[in-house]
Order: C-alpha cells, then sequence, then structure tokens
C-alpha cells in the first residue's frame, strides 16, 4: 500500500475559508485567535470576510494556509 500527503499551496486560498472549521470546532477557533495575535492583525477576518485581492498577497496567503 503506498501512502501520500497532499498539502495545499499557494492558489488555494479562497474567502470563506476555515469559516465552517471555526464554526464547528473550537480547537479551530483557538488556531486563528493564535495566529491572529501572532500577525498582530485580524487574518482569520481576512480569511472570512475578504476581499479576496487582499487575501491572495503572499503574506497573506502563506499564513492562511498554514492556519
Amino acid at each position: 500500500m503506498s501512502l501520500a500527503f497532499l498539502f495545499p499551496g499557494q492558489g488555494s486560498q479562497a474567502v470563506g475559508m476555515g469559516q465552517e472549521l471555526a464554526a464547528a470546532f473550537a480547537s479551530a477557533r483557538e488556531v486563528f485567535e493564535e495566529v491572529d495575535e501572532a500577525l498582530q492583525q485580524k487574518l482569520s477576518a481576512l480569511m472570512r470576510d475578504g476581499p479576496e485581492d487582499q487575501l491572495t498577497l503572499t503574506e497573506n496567503a502563506q499564513p492562511a494556509l498554514m492556519a
């Protein structure tokens, strides 16, 4: 049996990403809060609400995908 790991890359981000996870799981909300604190910005709001042109910037897309 083969095993493969797939990771999303740049271009996988989309406005609304993570919203369902945050609504369903406290642990997901905690991750988003930690990322917001570490970056000293509301990346979670950008992920949830956009605008898309800001979310697709590398400095936002990379940590959004990591979160």
